[in-house]
């Protein structure tokens, strides 16, 4: 099927109906809290003109229809229903009326059309808020003026105005050529919060029946009249190059039009996603060495030589509080531990795709992509022409966590359409996903905290190594500022294995270590685990030291909440787990508990408490929690990718493991009513389950897990057998 492309002018067609209405346009870059002056009417001369600059449009026809046009990328996060619901809350529309347009990228006129860092609601809330509330503003004077009575008489619900003395009513379509003749006002009211009607609320995906029915939606539905297919063999191992390529045989396969060879890639071009596929394995290539390969077990030799280090050079210090060496010296009990975690695939249901068409005039390129810009922009400068020649089409995306981010596979199919001089859409199989790159770092820490006779905790250090993570450390998170005697540094070790960002980059793993680490000297200072970090809270906001970068109250909140909500500490027969985590803005804390039966640990339930600020849509935050409990969960247990001489040796499902579906735990989610705005959600819930389930497991089989995947390591090994 065609998945059709809507561009800016297409939605003001769309929106401008030919009965009229009223078209709000609003610029992304300029909302203030209540100014609109960057807001305005289009009128029907501008619309015929088409010198429109607004970055964004708000109409509402005379079908009473409310549509808006929506910059960012979709991948599940659930922006697509919660944009619109923002708009609709302030407009006091009838929800089942209010629709959402995907808009393309267009950089002069959107200054954050990425979906990453779980941003996109927090940098978009005041912006919808206003466009809502202006055009309600524009619907009310329009009524004041066509009914003669005061605009401050007047309410608005479900896409009505009303007038209660008199009992007048007129929908908003009715009103809506009326007030497409009014100006902006100057000033306009949002709604105090309490007075949310939609905002708050379980409201279903919008794209639901779209998904449900097969409808084309994602990058691998779109197709383009007379476009060909593509799949690329790249070098199955990290540190190899092409040195011979034989097509022949894969040439004259049926349905097979080309075999372009570029830079370190075979492409197999054809008519069908089939054909290109079985010739690839036809070809004969040859690949030489050109720089290291390296095997896990080269990363566990370098973990270790790296822990070690006393060069310089080599280690970065990111934080020092007080006297460390003297805290360490003096110490009555010193607790070192050191964790490990493994490379991960990204793993989205939807492989890397990407259709381009270069053409003489320009560059047009349709896909799924978290940096639709940075697509643009890679793709100007490899083919030497201004990124304004380039447009780029956003689909849903089936899943990207972090891999989407890059643009590695947006410039293959651009380089390839370049070569052949054709349309073309390249698509990856899932074992060029899972042998093709930019994983989530492998990162070793080691952990180390000094206790005085009193059992208080006077120093703590951090070293962690990464493989190609940059700053494998958060040095600003808790516990610092909350002891008197701080360190953390970090290393990296450059590799041929290439690294990119990973659904809540590094505090992923650095979560789970952490909370372990900090359970573990709550035990050995004999401290309740959830007493012991509420300590370290009040210490922090009281006698603080350094900076503080986290809100210490927000923190205690959802710790004070979840152990109320998990009843902790208070259930037999149930081992319970603790873990709190702030990242991206927001702080989730969980309580995992693991029950015995017939001898073996089940985990059976994890409560989770967040605070993400205002909860727009209660269904989607619902969600993303429970997702990124999931998320976190699967791959703690039994995500892991190996290296041998430089390659994978996962290549697909059976032996990357994922968590089944018999494997979740129930998962209750609560959240913090505390009134700020919306901090983000996408990514929070993740970090803390790994160490909540490390935490729980301890409690039941009485040792302490240090590595994932858990699943192989002792006592989950001998305890569960072969069924993982």
């Amino acid at each position: 099927m065609t998945l059709p492309k809507t561009t800016r002018r297409n939605f003001l067609r769309i929106a401008a109906t030919a009965s009229g209405g009223l078209l709000i346009g609003f610029h992304w870059a300029e909302a203030q809290t209540t100014s609109s002056s960057a807001m305005a009417v289009i009128g029907e001369d501008a619309l015929a003109s088409g010198n429109i600059e607004f970055n964004s449009y708000l109409s509402i026809g005379t079908d009473d229809i409310i549509t808006i046009m929506s910059p960012n990328p979709e991948l599940g996060q659930n922006i697509k229903t919660s944009f619109p619901m923002i708009v609709a809350e302030e407009l006091d529309a009838d929800w089942q009326k209010v629709k959402v347009v995907q808009a393309p990228l267009d950089s002069k006129r959107f200054d954050r059309q990425v979906t990453g860092g779980s941003g996109a609601v927090p940098h978009s809330w005041e912006r919808l808020r206003k466009a809502g509330a202006t055009a309600r503003t524009l619907l009310i004077e329009a009524a004041s003026k066509r009914w003669n009575v005061p605009a401050k008489s007047l309410t608005t619900d479900k896409s009505m105005v009303i007038h209660a003395e008199s009992g007048k009513k007129a929908t908003y379509g009715d009103l809506a050529v009326e007030a497409s003749r009014a100006a902006i006002p100057a000033e306009i009211q949002l709604k105090d919060k309490k007075d949310f009607k939609l905002i708050g609320t379980s409201v279903r995906n919008v794209d639901n029946p779209e998904m449900l029915t097969g409808k084309p939606l994602y990058g691998l539905d779109f197709y383009r009249e007379g476009m060909l297919y593509a799949m690329i063999q790249r070098p199955e191992s990290f540190g190899k190059k092409l040195k011979s390529v034989d097509s022949e045989a894969a040439k004259a396969m049926p349905g097979i039009v080309d075999v372009v060879t570029f830079k370190n890639n075979v492409a197999v071009v054809g008519k069908s996603t089939w054909a290109v596929n079985k010739a690839r394995k036809a070809l004969k290539i040859t690949y030489e060495a050109e720089g290291a390969l390296e095997s896990t077990s080269d990363h566990d030799r370098i973990f270790k030589e790296l822990l070690d280090s006393t060069d310089t050079a080599v280690v970065s210090v990111k934080r020092q509080d007080g006297n460390v060496d003297a805290a360490f010296k003096s110490a009555a009990k010193v607790i070192t531990r050191e964790y490990q975690c493994p490379f991960l695939s990204h793993a989205p249901l939807e492989p890397m795709n990407f259709f381009a068409h270069v053409r003489e005039d320009g560059v047009e390129l349709v896909g799924p992509t978290q940096t639709p810009e940075l697509a643009r922009n890679e793709v100007a400068k490899l083919l030497g022409i201004s990124p304004y020649k380039v447009t780029v089409d956003i689909t849903r995306l089936g899943g990207g966590f972090g891999r989407r981010l890059k643009a590695d596979y947006v410039l293959e199919a651009a380089e390839l359409s370049s070569l052949i001089k054709a349309p073309v859409k390249v698509i990856w199989t899932r074992e060029d996903d899972l042998g093709g790159g930019s994983y989530r770092p492998a990162v070793r820490y080691r952990f180390s905290a000094a206790l005085d006779a009193n059992n208080n905790l006077i120093g703590y250090k951090l070293r962690g190594v990464g493989i190609n993570a940059g700053n494998c450390t958060r040095e600003d998170n808790f516990p610092s500022g909350a002891v008197d005697n701080l360190l953390i540094e970090s290393v990296e070790h450059k590799s041929p294995i290439t690294t990119g960002p990973w659904r809540a980059p590094i505090t992923n793993f650095l979560a789970f270590a952490e909370q372990g680490f900090i359970d573990e000297v709550a035990d050995a200072a004999k401290q309740d685990p959830v007493k012991f970090r509420l300590a370290l809270l009040e210490r922090a906001k009281k006698t603080p030291v350094g900076a503080i970068k986290y809100d210490i109250d927000r923190m205690k909140a959802v710790i004070e909440l979840a152990a109320a909500k998990s009843g902790w500490g208070t259930k037999k027969g149930v081992s319970q787990g603790f873990s709190v985590y702030f990242s991206h803005r927001s702080y989730v804390a969980q309580v995992a508990e693991v029950v015995m039966k017939k001898g073996k640990p089940v985990l059976d339930h994890i409560i989770a408490a967040a605070d993400c600020g205002v909860v727009v849509n209660l269904s989607g935050a619902y969600q993303q929690v429970r997702g990124g409990v999931v998320d976190g969960l699967g791959h703690a247990m039994y995500g892991q990718l190996t290296f041998k001489e430089g390659a994978a040796e996962q290549k697909n499902f059976n032996s990357y493991r994922l968590i089944r579906m018999r494997e979740i735990p129930k998962i209750d989610v609560h959240f913090t009513d505390n009134g700020i705005d919306p901090t983000g959600l996408g990514e929070p819930a993740l970090p803390p389950t790994g160490g909540a389930v490390a935490n729980a497991l301890y409690k039941a089989l009485g040792k302490r897990l240090y590595d994932q995947p858990f699943s192989k390591q002792e006592p989950l090994r001998a305890t569960l057998g072969e069924k993982l």
